[in-house]
């Protein structure tokens, strides 16, 4: 069996039931002309466009302006067609991260990698196909799988997955500090942005353009983010003050009570300083491996898998929103560490996968116990919140280790590798 999933037969007909698996799920929307997830609000959006009145061009948008790709892809076919329309590019875009995990089906060590996207397909099923993060991430994932034999193409890649969704940056801002090729890596995503900042301010688009970086800055604790946890179980204790209610201007679950505020308002000032402090410990472990003459390729790109998965939890942790899809900007950084290494990264996967399978559980299995207050529903919450907490401390522990000097060798990581095992790989 084994040898089977380990063969390109075996993999693409892997590839082939996952999607098909989804497609039975999806057929009697899709026979029916309707749509699942954030799908009805796409199609909204690229009718209205369809008719003259662009998101980002004639209004501020919550997306960036590369989203609009996508979303006006699927309605090639038609708006009855949308939903088809959509799952035909996330099968495009799912062979791409199955391609780039495993060398155009040529690595075999990347074999693990494809399977473990595969299987986040499956376990964020409510959102793997049905949100933006699943155009975004593919891209993220190729990306970051060429970045060291064409820096060029991956910041290309990795810009256009930013101008999709914005967690991306992440990666950018990992590649930029650690690559010895930062300057092409710079140039290519330069390059990507430009045509897209040029495109939206020749249709006069241009005060809208980085709009989705302000819509949503007046937000309240949303319900699914980590620092919302303390009021969600206040509202199942029934302490005074403490409520989940419903924000129907934004289609939403909110946490209020004392000092909820406050709360919002201080992870919003921890979010880039954290940030900050993150690409300070990943410069410092660069420093520190170059001055020690072993900064070679394979080290730069586990610094930047490391620095990679940090800042992006950073962005998950210290944010007042929370959303399902946000496990998406995980995952493929988990992928591309499993290709690369799968020893140093199969603890990570283990405990993404159980991540991914709490959050399925949280939305949609047990959301409307949850806004009730259910304790069950509010513990399943909890350990998903915790889970990813740990994770982001592991990572800036990890990067941390990487650049203490005074560490001893055998007990120095990047990402749960020795250094001696790091320098001799």
């Amino acid at each position: 069996m084994l040898r089977f999933a380990l063969s390109r037969r075996g993999l693409m007909i892997g590839f082939a039931a996952v999607h098909g698996i989804y497609l039975l799920g999806l057929l009697p929307t899709i026979i029916a002309g309707q749509t699942q997830g954030d799908l009805p609000l796409y199609r909204l959006w690229a009718e209205q466009a369809k008719l003259g009145y662009w998101p980002v061009i004639d209004m501020s948008w919550v997306y960036p302006a590369g989203a609009l790709a996508p979303i006006m892809g699927a309605i090639a076919a038609g708006p009855y067609n949308y939903q088809l329309g959509w799952f035909v590019l996330m099968i495009a875009a799912n062979l791409l991260a199955v391609l780039a995990l495993t060398g155009n089906l040529r690595r075999r060590s990347g074999y693990p990698a494809a399977w473990f996207w595969l299987a986040v397909q499956i376990l964020l099923w409510p959102v793997s196909m049905l949100r933006l993060e699943g155009f975004a991430a593919p891209l993220a994932i190729a990306g970051l799988a060429v970045l060291l034999r064409r820096p060029a193409v991956a910041g290309a890649l990795i810009a256009a997955a930013t101008w999709i969704k914005v967690w991306p940056a992440a990666i950018a801002a990992a590649a930029v500090t650690v690559a010895s090729t930062r300057l092409r890596i710079a140039l290519g995503g330069l390059a990507v942005s430009a045509v897209i900042a040029i495109t939206v301010l020749a249709y006069g688009g241009g005060s809208n353009l980085f709009s989705f970086a302000t819509i949503q800055g007046d937000r309240a604790l949303q319900l699914e983010a980590p620092v919302a946890t303390p009021w969600v179980w206040a509202t199942v204790l029934g302490l005074p003050g403490a409520e989940i209610r419903q924000n129907y201007v934004l289609a939403t679950r909110e946490v209020a009570g004392p000092g909820a505020h406050l709360a919002g308002e201080i992870v919003g000032w921890l979010m880039p300083i954290a940030f900050g402090v993150i690409v300070v410990l990943l410069w410092r472990a660069r420093r520190l491996a170059a001055r020690q003459n072993r900064l070679t390729s394979r080290v730069e790109q586990r610094l930047i898998l490391s620095g990679s998965f940090a800042l992006t939890a950073a962005f998950i942790v210290f944010n007042k929103v929370g959303s399902p899809q946000y496990m998406l900007w995980l995952a493929p950084i988990v992928a591309v560490g499993l290709a690369v290494d799968r020893h140093a990264w199969m603890r990570a996967a283990g405990w993404m996968a159980a991540v991914c399978v709490t959050t399925s559980l949280v939305f949609p299995i047990l959301y409307l116990p949850l806004i009730d207050g259910h304790p069950f529903a509010a513990f399943v919450l909890l350990a998903r919140n915790v889970m990813v907490c740990g994770l982001f401390v592991w990572s800036v522990v990890a990067l941390w280790r990487a650049g203490t000097a005074t560490t001893p060798a055998r007990d120095r990581v990047f990402a749960g590798v020795p250094v001696a095992a790091v320098a001799q790989g």
